[in-house]
């Protein structure tokens, strides 16, 4: 049987281990941002792609797109100027060009990290909470 003092210890250090892990982790999700920000390309966009947080060796990133929110209706949510242009206006296709490169690019930045190998997106749908837009470019009925 372990004495309450030793039980009490061991209990502890299993905690300090598990906050300094969880800091690590909140250590490591600020540093991946701080090295997006200083990338040109990716902190020029108006979107800011950011890692939510990371889980083992991948990291997930926030995106404007998912399997219910198509490029086009995040594009009308970041450039509204957009959403009177037909669907067949070469600006479109640009910024759906410009929107993958960033994207591209913000997955790029933070494979290179150490100890990151791979990338899960994930819709950021705070973003689109924050922008109180979320409601008119939901594609579920």
């Amino acid at each position: 049987m372990m004495s309450d003092r030793k039980q009490f210890l061991l209990v502890m250090v299993v905690a300090a281990l598990f906050v300094g892990w969880l800091g690590w982790r909140g250590f490591e999700v600020i540093s991946l941002n701080e090295q997006l920000k200083a990338d040109d390309m990716v902190a020029s966009y108006p979107y800011k792609h950011r890692v939510l947080r990371v889980e083992g060796d991948t990291a997930i990133m926030s995106s404007l797109r998912s399997h219910t929110t198509s490029t086009h209706q995040a594009l009308s949510a970041v450039f509204p100027s957009m959403r009177n242009l037909g669907d067949s206006h070469r600006d479109w296709q640009r910024a759906e060009r410009e929107l993958a490169q960033v994207q591209a690019r913000a997955g790029d930045v933070v494979l290179g990290a150490s100890g990151i190998s791979r990338i899960r997106w994930e819709l950021d749908e705070n973003w689109y909470h924050l922008q109180s837009m979320k409601s008119k470019y939901d594609t579920r009925l």
